[in-house]
């Protein structure tokens, strides 16, 4: 048995549907077509967490990545006229063996399963991914910090630097010096002269709270100072 979140949504103007869903091992799974056809498969995704090796997916949890892709699908579908629900977001135990091989029977047989088990009571897909979230035993978000975060605007500085990554930039100090850093896409860099090291996603967490915090402790010294 394997735990999983998801939804299908329809759209009647294309006569097509599209069933998205994440399992607890950090797969996501996706499929669409016609109403009434059976669907297309997409290839599962797995969580870079899990197949990848690069430090700079050490300490990320295997469905972090999943479930903001589980959003962003979400987002995206909706946005093409994908506003019938078929099925809303929910959160269903399926009887599947993750550490098996999927054949495409048995990929089939995974959204039959889901859409055959899963509730048809509304709710959000915040709600369903808190309440999947909850299952696993893990910490989960308020549903408004979604909004909160995004409507959130960013000081100009880091927002130009935020659009540098982007765009595929790397992010250095404005003078090199023997002992830097730099960030990408990629991950982020500390160096002494040509030596370096690539830190893992929990040294960042904890790196950038530590420079906030000196940030902070630098700011009252100068509020009490003036």
């Amino acid at each position: 048995m394997t735990l999983t979140v998801g939804f299908w949504l329809g759209n009647d103007s294309t006569t097509r549907q599209v069933t998205v869903l994440v399992t607890k091992g950090g797969c996501l799974y996706r499929a669409q077509g016609l109403y009434g056809k059976l669907p297309r498969l997409s290839r599962p995704e797995l969580s870079p967490a899990v197949k990848c090796r690069l430090p700079s997916f050490r300490g990320e949890h295997p469905l972090a990545r999943p479930i903001a892709d589980l959003r962003s699908h979400h987002t995206a579908y909706t946005k093409k006229g994908y506003t019938r629900v078929l099925i809303p977001p929910s959160v269903v135990h399926l009887d599947l063996d993750e550490t098996q091989p999927l054949t495409p029977a048995a990929h089939h047989e995974l959204f039959q399963a889901f859409t055959g088990a899963a509730p048809t009571t509304p709710q959000s897909l915040e709600a369903a991914i808190t309440a999947f979230r909850s299952a696993l035993g893990l910490p989960s978000r308020p549903e408004h910090t979604t909004g909160a975060l995004r409507g959130r605007s960013l000081p100009p500085r880091v927002a130009a630097m935020l659009r540098a990554l982007k765009g595929g930039s790397a992010l250095t100090p404005a003078r090199p010096r023997p002992v830097g850093w730099s960030v990408s896409g990629q991950g982020v860099r500390l160096h002494v002269g040509p030596t370096g090291e690539v830190l893992d996603r929990a040294a960042v967490v904890e790196l950038h709270a530590a420079l906030s915090a000196w940030l902070q402790h630098r700011q009252h010294i100068r509020e009490r100072l003036s």
